[in-house]
Formats: C-alpha cells, sequence, structure tokens
C-alpha cells in the first residue's frame, strides 16, 4: 500500500545516451506514491563525481542503461514518510549515497539509507563530504590503516576525494604528498600535502620526499601508472586503487580496464614483497544491508563531526543551479578547480 505525496513533479536531468555535457536534458516526471520504509527528500544539493563524466561516457562500470538520471549522492530536507519509518525524520536534514538519481529536485529513498546532517553545515558543504567522505575515509581507515607518523602519497589531491583524503589524513597525523597540476600546487599545499606537479616526474620527485617509500598510496587513476605507485611504496605499504581515470576516454568495453586493473592488484598480491595491493568499491559489501548502512551512517557521521568541528573544510568549487548541469558537468571535467561542483536547487 502507498502513502500519496500530493504527487510530487520532480526536475530531473535525464542522460539519455552516450553525449557531451549539453547533451543532458531537463525533463519532469510525477513521483508515484510512498511505500512503507520511504521517505520523500527536497533535495537541496548534489555533486557532480568523476561517476558522472565516466557514467556520459558509457565507462562506469555497472552504470544502468540509458536514459538515466546520474548524481551519486544528495543532501536535502525529509519532507514526508511512509508508513513504518520513523516519523521524526519528516523535516530533518539528511544525506544519502544513491549512485544515480541524485540530480533531481525530489528523490524516493529508503527511510533506512538516510544519514542526519548536522545543522551546522550548509547543504552544498555537507554534500562535499557524502560519496567523497566516506570514500576518503573507509580508504584511509578501514582499507590502509594508515596511523600517525605514516607518509602517504595521494594522487589528484585537489580532487573531490583526494582534497578529502588530504584532510582526514593531516587530521590524523599522517604526513601527505599529494600529486595536482601546477596550477593546484598552491590549494593543495593550504590544505596540509606537499605538492608534487603530477606532469613531472612523479616517481623521482616522491622518492626524494621519502626515500624510503611511503606508507600508503591511494591511486584513482589506473592505467600504465599504477605500477609506478606500487613500486613506490615502502615494504609493507598498502596501495589502494579506486579508479581508472586514464582510461575514460577510450573505446571498446568498459569493464575492461576495471577487469584488468583487478588482474594486476591480484598478481601483486602473490608476490612475496610484503606489500598490499587492494581495490576499493564503495558497494562492497551490500549484499549485508544492515551491516552496509551501518557502516556508511557510521563513517560518514564521523566525517560530518569533523565538519561541524571545523577539522575539516569543505571544498565546494562551485554551485549551478539543477537546470544548468550541463554546465556544472563541463567545469568538473576541466580539471581547472579545487574540491566538488555542486548542483543546488534553481534561483
Amino acid at each position: 500500500m502507498t502513502t500519496e505525496t500530493s504527487r510530487v513533479t520532480a526536475v530531473e536531468i535525464v542522460l539519455p545516451g552516450r553525449v557531451e555535457p549539453r547533451g543532458l536534458v531537463v525533463s519532469r516526471r510525477e513521483l508515484p506514491g510512498l511505500e512503507p520504509g520511504q521517505a520523500l527528500v527536497r533535495v537541496e544539493a548534489s555533486g557532480v563525481s568523476f561517476a558522472e563524466q565516466q557514467m556520459r561516457r558509457g565507462k562506469y562500470y555497472d552504470q544502468p542503461p540509458f536514459p538515466f538520471v546520474p548524481g551519486y549522492d544528495l543532501v536535502g530536507t525529509v519532507v514526508a514518510v511512509g508508513a513504518g519509518a520513523d516519523r521524526a525524520l519528516t523535516g530533518r536534514r539528511v544525506a544519502a549515497l544513491t549512485k544515480t538519481g541524485g540530480w533531481s529536485s525530489h528523490r524516493v529513498l529508503a527511510a533506512a539509507d538516510l544519514v542526519p546532517v548536522p545543522s551546522t553545515l550548509d547543504p552544498a558543504e555537507a554534500e562535499t563530504f557524502v560519496v567523497n567522505g566516506i570514500t576518503a575515509w573507509q580508504m584511509l581507515h578501514r582499507v590502509a590503516k594508515a596511523r600517525a607518523g605514516q607518509t602517504v602519497l595521494v594522487h589528484g589531491a585537489n580532487g573531490g576525494v583526494g582534497s578529502t583524503l588530504v584532510q582526514l589524513a593531516r587530521a590524523a597525523g599522517i604526513r601527505v604528498i599529494g600529486t595536482a597540476s601546477a596550477r593546484n600546487a598552491a590549494a593543495v599545499e593550504a590544505l596540509g600535502a606537499t605538492p608534487v606537479d603530477y606532469r613531472g616526474d612523479v616517481p623521482a620527485r616522491v622518492r626524494a620526499l621519502a626515500p624510503r617509500g611511503v606508507d600508503a598510496v591511494f591511486d584513482h587513476v589506473g592505467g600504465p601508472g599504477i605500477v609506478d605507485s606500487f613500486r613506490l611504496m615502502a615494504p609493507g605499504g598498502t596501495l589502494v586503487a579506486y579508479g581508472t581515470a586514464s582510461t575514460k576516454d577510450e573505446e571498446g568495453n568498459s569493464r575492461l580496464p576495471v577487469l584488468k586493473l583487478l588482474g594486476r592488484l591480484l598478481l601483486w598480491n602473490l608476490l612475496p614483497n610484503k606489500r598490499n595491493a587492494h581495490f576499493y568499491n564503495i558497494w562492497a559489501g551490500k549484499g549485508n544491508a544492515s551491516r552496509f548502512r551501518a557502516r556508511i551512517a557510521e563513517d560518514l557521521t564521523a566525517v560530518f563531526d569533523l565538519a561541524a568541528r571545523g577539522t575539516l573544510r569543505a571544498q565546494v568549487a562551485a554551485t549551478f543551479p539543477l537546470t544548468e548541469a550541463a554546465e556544472a558537468l563541463e567545469l568538473a571535467e576541466s580539471r581547472t578547480v579545487t574540491g566538488k561542483v555542486v548542483l543546488v536547487p534553481g534561483h
């Protein structure tokens, strides 16, 4: 049985196929009533992640068939709940990890997937910490288990995940070397990392800064450069790969680069080199829904707490009205910004 939501008409951004950003379509759809356990969220911010850049190329590993509404995460306010959901959620600001569907004015979600957002955080600021914060926190603390006094290498330190990783590591007393373009070096340094120009001889520069090797590498680039990332580690170090950005424009099977990367990581783990190699997937363990939700809520709450205390600074590169998603995606793909581009309600 459904609960009526006064038939809200949602404004949505549809990705119709493999198109350039200007090929995105603004659409409207009447939402269904709420099923038991669901909540209707009025979206106040949704991010433009690297995932959407891959999806528009048809290159994201397990994206749905076209057409669909992108949007990996969101922050918004609960305006109604279905039977069996906590009524106290109504009127609360919440965050959710969605994978798709976030680029919408309203979204129906499982109430159990919603994580409260501190009232002191602006929606756009909070949004930068959802998928980026969960990813960074889990890679740093759950996978690499980095500790105070260690040194880590963060590729793309000016990006959404990278800038959050740098801040989390510094908050934990960890030294950070971060790759970025020369134009973003000052921004990376301001976050507390030692910048390295990714267009230069990265291995030589990192070895000069960390002669014994680094204790962990966080690599979203993949491709041939992943070999350098592995070789730059100290004995006992951990490589955390979480993407294949270097192959985003390659034609062919979208799963092949990931499968090649997984094969390479597996091989390295079989070698007697005392180094660890992992592929991070934020959706790992989703088969156990209750445990997965608990872990997401725990980690995102920890990140929000640090942000609310001012330990983490939101890196909002720019905000755009939802209906200007094309312009927002173009800016995100320009690689000229530090942090995350965020979509907000229109003015």
